[in-house]
């Protein structure tokens, strides 16, 4: 139901071209964008579960750990400051990914990437350096910041790189470098957790400035985008760019679609915008977030042991960055539609099993002071199968979808909108969670359960196929579904007037 037709059943359109070298390793080097995002997502949860940390900028909680009796596993960590210190950077990142869609559509996405890198960087060592609460916070708002515009460039940049029918498994590179940084981050927790002199949870935030290093060093070889050139005037140079980075010369039909995608602006983009708006919510409402960002913390919380924590966290990275091959693999042979539904499927069905497991041990009142190794053991494994189908559909899917159903001349502001959305979500479940673990107790998991369930059965009616349709022809995906046609099949429509043109001339 959710599938599409191409112009009446018609195969979509090819462009000349072929796999170059060039391509490949700009694509690599644009990739590592997603360090940034990943090492932060994975430090966040391991540095706020060091004692040393917490007894410099969150005495509360410290003091809370060392004195309190009760054995609730749901309440040890329920702190709000604690949450602002990790929620902050996503709010700081909302505002800068609308700032960066301005920067991004007038300098060029390289251009962007640069700015994130040295940003994120400044950050880091401020984090590093940190002597006091408000010099931490003020840390996170530069990470932060680094992220929105990372996030907004990175994925425009990848699918306007890549050829066509290889858009899927480049753009997923972004999510792979993501869990890549994910994974660095886990296991540079463990061993900083083990560092006598109570400095460790110092040198953790400090190399956050690697991933910033690299993605820096790159955005200064990288070429920008034919796309961006073509929307910035620079047709010249775009052509040829095109020509060197397609490793063909006949390139006139993918140059022209760019030229008329230029001049898409009057288009009606409802069905667009309703996929950047509830893609990224609903992405955030798999309460993956939960899990990566906090799993210290949540397997802490469950009442493993602080070294057990850590290593329970090194394997969800570790199954993450896998999982995501799949999607890399898949996307392009199995679609988009169907790696988000199944995805949907795997996790409604293990973070149900995590609600159950939790609810029967721990109950309402959460008091368990010994926690069997088969138990564990459970919980683990269903968090992994529940990892593993979010990385390989709604964890990578989530930024490439987005990135690749918009026209040319508003591409740049809508991927802002899709990065603003997700970050805003991001926050809110960062900055509620612990509390909402506390008062929610098991309950919190069934709440994200229903939330996949419905994003699943949306995907289902509402989302149309994408796969190897070449970017500059994505207008033709809305109007061939079944219900968003009703709102692109408009008499005054130029990309309508303009198909009717060339039919019109191939008859003559």
């Amino acid at each position: 139901m959710g599938g599409v037709s191409f112009d009446g059943g018609s195969p979509p359109p090819s462009y000349p071209g072929k796999l170059t070298p060039y391509v490949l390793l700009t694509v690599l080097a644009g990739a590592a964008g997603g360090l940034i995002f990943g090492y932060d997502l994975g430090i966040s949860g391991g540095v706020t579960s060091m004692a040393p940390f917490l007894e410099k900028f969150f005495p509360d909680v410290y003091e809370r750990q060392q004195s309190i009796t009760s054995t609730n596993q749901y309440c040890k960590f329920n702190s709000p400051t604690l949450q602002l210190f990790t929620s902050s950077l996503y709010l700081a990142a909302l505002f800068a990914s609308l700032a960066a869609g301005e920067v991004t559509k007038k300098f060029g996405r390289r251009i962007s990437m640069m700015m994130a890198g040295f940003i994120f960087l400044f950050g880091a060592a401020l984090n590093a350096g940190a002597v006091h609460l408000s010099m931490l916070i003020l840390g996170r708002i530069l990470l932060g910041i680094g992220i929105g515009f990372a996030n907004q460039s990175v994925p425009l940049y990848l699918s306007e790189m890549s050829p066509y029918n290889y858009r899927g498994r480049f753009n997923i590179c972004f999510q792979l470098m993501i869990t890549i940084g994910i994974l660095c981050a886990n296991l540079i927790n463990f061993g900083t957790a083990k560092i006598s002199g109570g400095w460790g949870w110092r040198l953790s935030l400090g190399l956050a400035g690697v991933p910033a290093v690299i993605i820096l060093i790159a955005s200064f070889f990288l070429s920008d985008t034919p796309n961006s050139m073509v929307q910035r005037g620079r047709e010249i140079e775009a052509k040829a760019l095109l020509k060197r980075i397609r490793g063909v010369d006949d390139v006139d039909a993918e140059f022209n679609d760019m030229l008329a995608a230029k001049n898409e602006a009057d288009l009606c983009y409802r069905p667009q915008l309703a996929m950047s708006i509830l893609i990224p919510f609903f992405q955030q409402f798999t309460g993956i977030n939960v899990i990566m960002f906090y799993a210290p913390v949540l397997f802490q919380s469950l009442g493993f042991g602080s070294d057990a924590s850590l290593i329970s966290s090194v394997i969800t990275g570790v199954v993450n960055m896998f999982a995501t091959g799949v999607s890399i693999y898949g996307s392009d042979r199995w679609g988009r539609r169907s790696l988000f539904l199944e995805g949907g499927v795997q996790m409604f069905i293990f973070q149900s099993l995590i609600a159950g497991l939790i609810g029967w041990r721990f109950g309402v009142s959460g008091n368990v002071t010994d926690i069997p190794f088969w138990f564990a053991a459970v919980v683990v494994v269903c968090i992994c199968v529940y990892v593993m189908g979010f990385a390989w559909s709604w964890g990578p899917l989530g930024w490439l979808y987005p990135s690749e159903i918009f026209p040319l001349e508003v591409r740049s502001a809508a991927q802002s909108v899709t990065v603003a959305v997700n970050m805003a979500f991001t926050f809110i479940v960062g900055q509620c969670f612990l509390s909402m673990l506390c008062s929610m107790k098991y309950g919190l998991f069934i709440f994200f359960a229903i939330f996949v369930a419905v994003m699943t059965l949306f995907c289902y009616f509402f989302m149309p196929e994408t796969k190897n349709i070449p970017i500059e022809e994505m207008t033709q995906v809305w109007r061939s579904h079944w219900f968003w046609k009703r709102f692109m099949n408009e008499p005054n429509d130029p990309v309508i007037k303009a198909i009717a043109m060339n039919k019109l001339r191939d008859r003559v």
